[in-house]
């Protein structure tokens, strides 16, 4: 508990767990999302399934730890972390055009978030909201909420 209050004094605010899932056409966009907003995410836990956490820590030298990739379950074990209360932030950026056969993962993955409180973006301007608002300490109502047992 002291290191994480430590950690949170020396960040000037709440240190948040975000996980980031983007389908392969838009990797690039998670890629560039990333970049654009590395000082807000480096003052925060991040984890990605396999291949986007790997190409996202590649461009913008952000410390991610990466699960299983998406069709090996990667999403699943973010889906459990969220369960366990070990996510506030989920940032998922699918391919809504074009249907993937793990759409019902995508499904529980909101399904999860709703029921725990989890803030998620599909989308870019959802996204931009959402990390607008962690920098100005909005989402610092999760540890009111759902407070972390650390």
């Amino acid at each position: 508990m002291l290191e994480y209050t430590v950690l949170k004094w020396f960040l000037g605010g709440n240190l948040m767990n975000i996980a980031l899932i983007a389908h392969d056409v838009k990797k690039e966009l998670m890629t560039q999302f990333c970049i654009a907003y590395c000082g807000i995410l480096s003052k925060h836990t991040l984890c990605a399934t396999g291949t986007t956490g790997k190409i996202v820590s590649e461009a913008t030298g952000l410390e991610i730890q990466k699960f299983l990739s998406g069709a090996q379950g990667g999403e699943q074990q973010i889906a459990s972390r969220i369960a366990c209360n070990e996510i506030d932030l989920l940032l998922m950026f699918g391919d809504p055009l074009n249907p993937k056969p793990n759409e019902p993962n995508e499904a529980n993955l909101l399904r999860l978030c709703n029921v725990h409180n989890i803030p998620v973006a599909t989308n870019i301007a959802t996204a931009e909201a959402l990390i607008h608002s962690l920098a100005r300490g909005d989402l610092d109502w999760r540890d009111i909420v759902n407070p972390k047992n650390t």
